[in-house]
């Protein structure tokens, strides 16, 4: 149900005439105060030579004067803007994801502010509990160039940005975060990408992204030299040239970011604000933000784990043949996923006899027995592509249905101009088509697509755990509050060789991750994906049975999160409830001593006892990350859980009711 209402926000007009100013602005200006539902948030809009905002949360101004205007070929959408209407409302309602990566229910509770232009435009404000969000909306006939949108955020003080720099547009998303502070953020800094995590004066978070993304180049974030940050874009490529099997080079760029339908919604620039940083691992605002599932029947998207032979290099041992890219290896893995209920293997590249024709398997491999073989077993296959491959072969997304392919993953896009956020869309919409599902490897982040079309279960944009020595726990201990808290994410988990970073050393197939064992376990519970990846090889999974057992039970979709402790940068400690199971994941970076956090499990319900089934960080953990403890007890809601981890260490469990 959807409630409009004129509750809960405050129209102030500054009429022409008043001698005093508002917000100190001229008295030919007119402003506008939106609150959110609880009243904790609020923006103050000022429309006169330009439309300008502030955001103020618990009477603290967090952003201060920031300025929107759309640069159109023959005009300005913002400059000297004059207000045709207004329309308030309040609107409360209920989502229910197709995947829920968080949530089962979502309420999608915020005021509404449309403020009508002439020039054929408006902009759309909301406010949340928990964060705010603008958009354009133009009604100009015909097509339109867009030569540039102005997204412009000024701080009032000094404050910390953690940011995914990248030196170009050309970008796997994969770089560490940096962390500086926001003066020191100026033009000759390299850009950040999306989400840009704000670390404010008086400790508030904001996390700024983007939603609704169609039609559109994703947008940059670089810095200013007046301590804030501002928009870049992508210009629309119009020529390209052969560049290798997997990408184009671009050798012409239009001037413009984008040439679309004059008559459009724009995406959404959003900030989640935060008073705790746990908050931040509850986000959701990507997905409320974006468009409703154009697929009628969702009910053959099914999410799932899937065992993944590129990271471990197909190897296997105590077998009786040759491991390798052939046939007798994925029937291994086939075997594998069968005993421990994972729905999917994945043949990443090598699976096909070259990488440009997506119809000639390897001579080694009788891909049509294995899709029979698995089959037979519940388990489907996932075959892997780079982009150029899918672009040059749009008709294979109906072979590979007749084949009885479940979904595709697909590969090195490594751009987000609009031509390229295009192609996401194509792809979804013809696999949604054929009943196929889609993983975007060398992609950027999500941003309200998968919303649309729920069969795109995961993207990366991440420093995952494919970078063997980059993937440190210092940088991936910011993922559930930034990467993460936009959307799906393949970070490709499940290492069972484990080490502390000093004498890390990794290499196919004895590939290995950095962290304690249960740190490794921990991330199947923090990290959300739809199609959540084991990346180690089947061989070492049986080596370590109890482990495996775990991280094989841990859904992929969940009813509801919660978090129980968590400092940015620092550590997270994650509940999360599949019916009537409790699942809690921990993890911390690289501190110099071990951490013991106290944690209350009064989340559970009512009377009821529970026998937790846990891994904890072993006595030797911090110099040999293999340790571990596996232990079993039971529990109620008066207890306190002593949460105890070395450094790059973890803690999984498991709490199921005692009937």
């Amino acid at each position: 149900m959807i409630i409009k209402t004129k509750t809960r926000i405050s129209l102030i007009i500054c009429i022409l005439g008043i001698i005093t100013t508002c917000f100190g602005t001229s008295v030919s200006e007119k402003s506008f105060e939106l609150t959110s539902p609880n009243g904790k948030l609020k923006v103050l809009i000022r429309v006169g030579k330009n439309i300008k905002y502030s955001l103020i949360f618990s009477d603290k101004l967090l952003l201060e004067n920031n300025e929107l205007k759309l640069v159109l070929k023959d005009k300005v959408l913002g400059e000297a803007p004059i207000i045709k209407s207004q329309k308030m409302g309040e609107f409360n309602e209920v989502l229910t994801p197709v995947v829920p990566l968080k949530f089962s229910k979502i309420t999608d509770h915020y005021n509404n502010l449309y403020l009508e232009f002439e020039k054929d435009f408006g902009v759309e404000f909301r406010t949340y509990d928990d964060g705010f969000a603008y958009r354009f909306i133009t009604k100009i006939p015909g097509e339109i160039e867009i030569i540039d949108e102005c997204f412009s955020v000024n701080f009032p003080d000094e404050y910390k940005l953690h940011l995914q720099q990248t030196p170009s547009f050309k970008t796997n998303y994969e770089y560490p975060y940096t962390h500086l502070g926001s003066s020191k953020f100026d033009e000759e800094n390299k850009m950040s990408t999306l989400p840009v995590l704000v670390e404010t004066k008086n400790k508030y978070k904001i996390l700024i992204s983007e939603s609704n993304l169609f039609d559109y180049p994703a947008m940059f974030i670089r810095g200013k030299n007046t301590n804030g940050v501002q928009s870049i874009f992508p210009k629309n490529p119009i020529e390209f040239e052969p560049n290798n099997d997997r990408s184009l080079k671009i050798i012409k760029e239009a001037d413009y970011i984008a040439k679309t339908d004059g008559n459009r919604n724009f995406p959404w620039r959003y900030f989640m604000v935060s008073e705790n940083d746990g908050d931040l691992l509850e986000n959701t605002l990507t997905y409320q933000l974006a468009p409703k599932s154009k697929i009628k029947d969702p009910s053959w998207i099914k999410p799932g784990q899937v065992s993944w032979e590129w990271w471990n290099g197909a190897s296997a041992y105590n077998v009786d043949f040759v491991s390798g890219y052939n046939e007798e290896t994925y029937k291994y893995y086939i075997d594998f996923a069968s005993e421990f209920g994972i729905s999917y293997i994945i043949m990443d590249e090598g699976w096909a006899k070259s990488t440009t024709n997506p119809y000639t398997p390897n001579p080694d491999i009788d891909l049509f027995e294995l899709i029979k073989y698995g089959k037979e077993r519940n388990v489907d296959i996932v075959l892997w592509l780079p982009w150029l491959t899918v672009e040059n072969n749009f008709e294979l997304f109906k072979t590979f249905k007749e084949w009885g392919i479940a979904g595709i993953k697909i590969d090195f896009m490594d751009r987000s101009d609009q031509w390229m956020v295009n192609f996401y869309e194509r792809v979804a919409k013809e696999a949604a088509k054929h009943k196929l599902f889609i993983d975007f490897h060398g992609a950027f982040k999500p941003a309200g697509l998968e919303r649309a079309y729920p069969n795109i279960l995961t993207y990366e944009g991440v420093l995952g755990m494919e970078q063997m020595s980059r993937a440190t726990p210092d940088n991936s201990i910011y993922l559930p509050f930034m990467r993460n808290a936009v959307g799906s994410m393949d970070y490709t988990p499940g290492a069972m060789l484990s080490m502390q970073p000093e004498i890390y050393h990794s290499k196919r197939p004895n590939s290995a991750g950095i962290g304690t064992r249960a740190y490794q376990m921990a991330l199947f519970v923090i990290f959300e994906s739809g199609l959540q990846m084991l990346a180690d090889s089947p061989s070492n999974y049986y080596r370590e049975r109890e482990c495996t057992e775990y991280i094989t039970n841990v859904p992929v979709t969940w009813d509801e999160t919660l978090s129980l402790d968590s400092k940015l940068g620092e550590y997270v400690i994650i509940a999360k409830r599949k019916g009537e199971d409790w699942y809690i994941g921990a993890m911390t970076n690289n501190n110099e001593s071990s951490r013991l956090i106290e944690v209350s499990l009064d989340f559970l319900y009512g009377e009821d006892t529970y026998e937790m089934e846990y891994f904890e960080d072993g006595v030797n953990a911090a110099k040999q990350a293999m340790d571990y403890r596996h232990s079993k007890k039971v529990v109620k809601k008066t207890d306190k859980l002593n949460i105890k981890m070395v450094r790059n260490g973890g803690f999984a469990g498991v709490l199921k009711k005692i009937h």
